[in-house]
């Protein structure tokens, strides 16, 4: 059954490669297609579409299958084209004639928006409470190591002294900047496209006010073409805090990678959690945060998948957007995987100690000993001078103390603060 259809069929070949695999990924629509509906209803109810037992019958039908969406014997099948088709068909199957009313005043345009909005919204939820997980789980990992010295580096070379405490909580402030990136995509899918219809309003006397009230959304988007337009972009602004969080943890990959080898050995995780070879019995590989450096760098080109299939599109509807569903829904699924698996990966780590005891890392505290003598009524040019020699003749001794006491530095790395901007803006 198509909600379009008008006597005549489609020839398979046609319908296989427009359908695509939509009746697979609009089952995560299901319950937001149920939801729009109930809000639509009311709402035709308001306006004399509907009278009180067709709106009865219709919230009854609409309620069991919703409850065949919640224990998972929703299906839809190859005979249907989307989920809005699926759902109208069970709902006058169950009810009569009063379910083909539904349609009323809507079209598939408007309804897909609202299902793609309010599965938006909820996604960012889901994924900000995973992101808070791994924000604690980072934090608890920073208090408690911040004692462990560590190198810094730049350009890939020993530079300063960096801690633990101070390289777990870099990451944990950086997901907050990605927070904010996922409260802005929220916002903009937090704008009821309900009763744009195809792009362009309906001559029905419906009330948008009512149905964004329902549905929970803050506003509505007034304009009925703006409405439209905002599909693509919805999922362009998405994608854009997707690849944020993204590029986080896979920037985050590629440093554990690096401090898991032999050759700096900074960190490490029990045996289970890595991988062996096939013929080198002493390996143990970093396969989690390989696979997650690749997948997050991955995610970070789905904002340019996204533009390449819109741009140059122009208003109103196109076939084009239906591509978007597949990359959005998979972008999110593999987003929620990672920061998981990063989160579960994590507290397991094995710390090592005592690591900047190696002499490869004496030159880290040539610095310090520069504002030492500067400190002490040297000029900085005089006193980086006098240690680049001794360091050339071969004649630098370090002291291996560090005291930095200044906001956000080793010995003060302000964790309470950065809690307190991270649920400031969560």
């Amino acid at each position: 059954m198509k909600l379009w259809e008008k006597g005549y069929t489609t020839d398979n070949v046609v319908e296989k490669f427009t359908v695509g695999n939509d009746r697979i990924l609009d089952l995560k629509l299901a319950k937001h297609d149920i939801n729009g509906n109930v809000a639509h209803v009311k709402m035709l109810h308001k306006i004399g579409i509907l009278n009180q037992t067709e709106l009865t019958d219709i919230l009854k039908g609409l309620e069991e299958i919703q409850q065949t969406i919640d224990d998972g014997t929703f299906v839809i099948e190859e005979s249907f084209e989307d989920v809005h088709s699926k759902i109208e068909f069970e709902l006058v199957k169950k009810i009569g004639e009063a379910g083909k009313k539904i349609h009323t005043a809507r079209s598939r345009n408007d309804q897909v928006l609202v299902d793609l909005h309010l599965y938006t919204k909820e996604e960012i939820g889901v994924i900000k409470e995973l992101i808070l997980q791994l924000f604690n789980t980072l934090m608890e990992l920073s208090e408690k190591h911040k004692s462990v010295l560590i190198p810094g580096y730049t350009h890939l070379q020993v530079a300063m002294p960096s801690s633990f405490g101070l390289w777990f909580s870099a990451y944990a402030e950086s997901l907050i900047d990605d927070v904010i990136m996922l409260n802005a995509a929220f916002k903009i899918a937090n704008q009821n496209p309900l009763g744009s219809a195809a792009g362009y309003g309906t001559s029905f006397p419906i009330d948008r006010t009512m149905t964004t009230e329902l549905l929970g959304f803050e506003t509505l988007k007034y304009n009925v073409v703006a409405a439209q337009m905002s599909r693509g972009k919805l999922e362009k602004t998405t994608a854009f805090a997707l690849s944020a969080v993204a590029g986080t943890l896979s920037k985050l990959s590629a440093d554990i990678c690096l401090y898991m080898s032999q050759n700096f050995n900074f960190l490490g995780f029990p045996k289970e959690l890595t991988t062996g070879s096939s013929i080198m019995p002493h390996k143990q590989n970093p396969d989690v945060f390989e696979l997650m450096r690749a997948t997050c760098n991955k995610l970070q080109n789905l904002p340019s998948e996204i533009m390449m299939i819109t741009n140059n599109l122009t208003s109103g509807y196109h076939r084009d957007f239906q591509i978007l569903k597949e990359n959005l829904m998979e972008g999110i699924d593999t987003l929620k995987d990672n920061i998981e698996v990063c989160n579960f990966m994590l507290q397991h780590v094995i710390i090592k100690d005592n690591i900047l005891n190696n002499s490869i890392y004496d030159y880290l505290y040539s610095v310090e000993e520069v504002n030492k003598l500067v400190i002490n009524g040297a000029s900085f040019r005089d006193a980086y001078q006098k240690l680049g020699e001794e360091i050339l003749d071969g004649k630098f001794t370090p002291e291996k103390t560090v005291e930095h006491t200044h906001e956000g530095s080793i010995g003060n790395l302000c964790l309470n603060e950065i809690i307190a901007k991270f649920n400031a803006n969560y």
